[in-house]
């Protein structure tokens, strides 16, 4: 198999900041008056903002306006960007920076396909928003994971075919995304997922690059 491009999703693959996304979405639920822990965390990994908090309010049974509705969103996403100011290289995961490079010198192109709509942002604080030729997240589609769009999209911007595409993900709505799409999915750091894509990695590290390209 040769591949043309790397679309990688963002938080859990490229860096980790579930933990703030935790705290943030664990505030959130508390001044909804639900309770929310670890375990009811996994269950937005790989979704959009909108959708987490609609699951959060399904968990207690609770409905509440628009307007409150935008204003608790709004509210999540500002306790979260404050968690992250620091953010900065030290914080990408293993083999993540040594992998962008070698795309980099081998001529192949990255792009990023991501739920977050604060995936500029992020990838700034990384200091590796210039090795991606395309980034794609919430902002610019109109269907979240598991929908495919967002995989699309990056592959279009980079002007190749999905097949000729590694997608890498860890949670299973990106995985469905990638697969649906018709996309080499490639699961990482998720045990749960070994059962339900193309390959497995415990880590990007474990990526050997030249094997694909």
């Amino acid at each position: 198999m040769k591949i043309k491009a790397l679309i990688f999703d963002l938080d859990g693959v490229l860096v980790t900041t579930e933990h703030n996304h935790f705290v943030a979405w664990k505030n959130t639920a508390e001044v909804l008056g639900i309770s929310f822990d670890e375990e009811d965390n996994e269950q937005l990994k790989g979704i959009s903002r909108v959708d987490s908090l609609k699951k959060i309010l399904e968990m207690g049974s609770k409905t509440i306006s628009e307007e409150y509705f935008n204003e608790l969103l709004l509210k999540k996403n500002e306790f979260y960007l404050n968690s992250i100011q620091n953010l900065n290289q030290t914080n990408l995961l293993p083999g993540v920076l040594e992998l962008l490079k070698k795309a980099k010198d081998m001529g192949l192109k990255c792009a990023v396909g991501s739920s977050s709509k604060n995936a500029r942002f992020i990838l700034s604080k990384l200091e590796i928003d210039t090795y991606f030729t395309a980034i794609v997240d919430g902002n610019d589609v109109s269907y979240p994971k598991p929908h495919p769009e967002v995989f699309i999209k990056g592959a279009e911007l980079m002007g190749v075919e999905p097949s000729q595409c590694i997608v890498f993900e860890d949670a299973q709505s990106g995985i469905q995304a990638a697969i649906k799409g018709g996309f080499v999915a490639f699961g990482v750091g998720n045990a749960a997922l070994i059962d339900h894509v193309d390959y497995y990695l415990p880590n990007l590290i474990e990526f050997s690059l030249e094997e694909y390209a």
